[in-house]
C-alpha cells in the first residue's frame, strides 16, 4: 500500500514521536505511615432487605394431568438496580435514602405430574410421569432506607469557552468597521468524567407460598364398580404465589482501616 493510500485509510493524521515525556503526579490523599491507617477498597454492605411480591399465572399442560407429584422452584433475579440521586459536591458525597430499588426476575418451576394411560377398552388403569418447566416473571419496585450510606455518583461536566476575534470586513464595508465576535472555526472545551462505583445485589434466600388449582378438571365415568368416581384429569391450572426473597445491596467503597 502506498503512502497516499495509507493516508486515505486513516481518519486522523497523528504526528508520532519516539520520545517519552515524563508524567507529573500528585497524590489525592495524605500518605500514611506503616503503623497508621490504610485506605482499602472493599465491598460495603449497604443493607439486607426482604422483598415480597405476589403473582398470578395460568399454566397449560401439554398432556392431561391426573395428579401433580412435585414442584421444584428456583428464584432467578435478572436485574437489581439501586437508583440514587447524584452528588452536588462538597460534603454531599454519601446518603442513606430512601432510594428506589428496581427488581426484575422470574420463578423457574419444574412441575412433575402423572398423565393417565388407557387400555384398549378406554379405561384409565395406569399413568406415566412427565414434567413441565415454566418461568413465571415478576417485576417490582420497592423503596429502601440504607443501613450504610451509599456513595453518590458524581456527574460529568462539559464547558465551552471562546476567544475574542476582530477582523476586517473587507470590500463593501467602511474601513473603520470590523467583525467583532468569536471564531466559529475553532472549538474549545474543558470536560470532566467521574468513574463511579455502581451498587449491586446478591440473592441470599427465598420463600415461596403457592396455591395451584385446576380450572377444567373432568371426572372419569366408568361402567364398572372398581374405579373411584373422583378420578379425573385437567389441562389448566391457576397459580397464586407469594414470593419473599432476601437481597443484599453492596457497593465497593474506599474504607479506612487501622493497620496492626
Amino acid at each position: 500500500m502506498s503512502n497516499k493510500e495509507h493516508h486515505h485509510h486513516n481518519c486522523v493524521d497523528l504526528n508520532t514521536s519516539a520520545s517519552i515525556e515524563q508524567c507529573m503526579n500528585e497524590g489525592t490523599d495524605t500518605p500514611v505511615t506503616p503503623a497508621g491507617t490504610r485506605l482499602v477498597r472493599i465491598p460495603v454492605n449497604l443493607g439486607d432487605f426482604n422483598v415480597t411480591t405476589n403473582m398470578v399465572a395460568n399454566i397449560k399442560f401439554p398432556y392431561p394431568v391426573s395428579e401433580i407429584k412435585d414442584i421444584k422452584k428456583r428464584v432467578v433475579i435478572l436485574q437489581c438496580r439501586l437508583m440514587t440521586r447524584t452528588s452536588t459536591g462538597g460534603d454531599d458525597q454519601f446518603a442513606s435514602g430512601p432510594f428506589p430499588l428496581f427488581i426484575k426476575g422470574y420463578v423457574r418451576k419444574n412441575i412433575q405430574y402423572a398423565t393417565p394411560c388407557y387400555n384398549k377398552a378406554g379405561k384409565c388403569v395406569s399413568s406415566k410421569l412427565k414434567s413441565l418447566t415454566v418461568k413465571v416473571p415478576f417485576e417490582c419496585m420497592t423503596s429502601v432506607l440504607l443501613e450504610s450510606p451509599v456513595q453518590l455518583p458524581v456527574t460529568n461536566t462539559r464547558s465551552e469557552f471562546d476567544f475574542f476575534r476582530s477582523q476586517d470586513l473587507g470590500k463593501g464595508y467602511p474601513e473603520k468597521d470590523q467583525f467583532l465576535s468569536s471564531d466559529i472555526s475553532q472549538f474549545h472545551q474543558t470536560s470532566t468524567a467521574a468513574y463511579n462505583a455502581l451498587p449491586y445485589c446478591e440473592l441470599l434466600s427465598h420463600e415461596i407460598i403457592e396455591w395451584d388449582e385446576a380450572t377444567d378438571r373432568q371426572s372419569y365415568h366408568y361402567d364398572y364398580d372398581h374405579s373411584p368416581v373422583e378420578e379425573g384429569h385437567f389441562h389448566h391450572v391457576v397459580e397464586k404465589m407469594m414470593v419473599t426473597f432476601t437481597v443484599s445491596v453492596l457497593q465497593e467503597q474506599q474504607v479506612r482501616i487501622t493497620a496492626g
